[in-house]
């Protein structure tokens, strides 16, 4: 059994550039996690401590841009891309994915929470409005951006569809990978199993540095 465990893996190793194929993949998920992160907060700082005409319709229509599925602006989100010549680019998975109305919707939640006396003192002390966010908010939302950038690196890390369509060649990230070991003639499941495994030791070891964060960003949503 062991022996036909290390065939598999050798199966892989020879088939794939596996360190290609884990660098690739693992710059998409580090620059859209925190692409969406820096996005997100900066939307979500503004839903929360600024007061504009019409911002509740505003946060309403936004968080609803998550309710239309990926099929309605996988088209034109294509097209654009195209236009820009980034098919066919690592760039062209992650530009389309900097925003994330779920990470915002959080935040948001996250910073309303937040004492308004702490934010007026910040004001009082002469800190303008991008001085406040950095020194003061995003400090004391440590946990929750950790717990929420492991939740943004897995989503861009297991994405399959969108990497297909922009990268067409078959050894460009983990998920085209271990797509190639499924055929018309029949699909090598040891294989498929072996490269998943080592599909999935990145995200162990970043939940395994992080997990000190996450079970304090847990706690710290039951106090209030």
């Amino acid at each position: 059994m062991l022996r036909d465990g290390v065939r598999r893996y050798r199966l892989v190793f020879d088939s794939l550039d596996v360190g290609s194929l884990l660098a690739n993949t693992l710059l998409i998920a580090a620059a859209t996690a925190v692409g969406q992160l820096v996005v997100c907060l900066l939307a979500a700082y503004a839903f929360a401590a600024w007061e504009f005409r019409g911002k509740g319709l505003f946060f309403l229509l936004f968080v609803a841009t998550r309710l239309a599925p990926f099929q309605v602006t996988m088209v034109s989100n294509y097209l654009v891309l195209s236009n820009l010549g980034l098919l066919n680019t690592l760039a062209g998975v992650i530009v389309p994915n900097l925003c994330s109305a779920l990470a915002v919707l959080l935040l948001r939640q996250h910073m309303q929470a937040f004492s308004r006396e702490l934010l007026d003192a910040a004001r009082i002390d002469g800190r303008g409005s991008w001085s406040t966010l950095w020194t003061v908010v995003v400090p004391n939302l440590r946990p929750v951006l950790a717990s929420l950038s492991i939740l943004l690196f897995i989503t861009a890390w297991n994405d399959y569809l969108w990497p297909a369509l922009v990268l067409p060649r078959a050894n460009s990230v983990v998920q085209l990978g271990i797509r190639g070991f499924m055929g018309a003639e029949g699909d090598a499941w040891g294989a498929i199993m072996a490269a998943s495994g080592l599909a999935c030791l990145p995200i162990f070891s970043i939940y395994l540095v992080m997990q000190r964060q996450v079970v304090d960003a847990f706690v710290r949503s039951g106090l209030r």
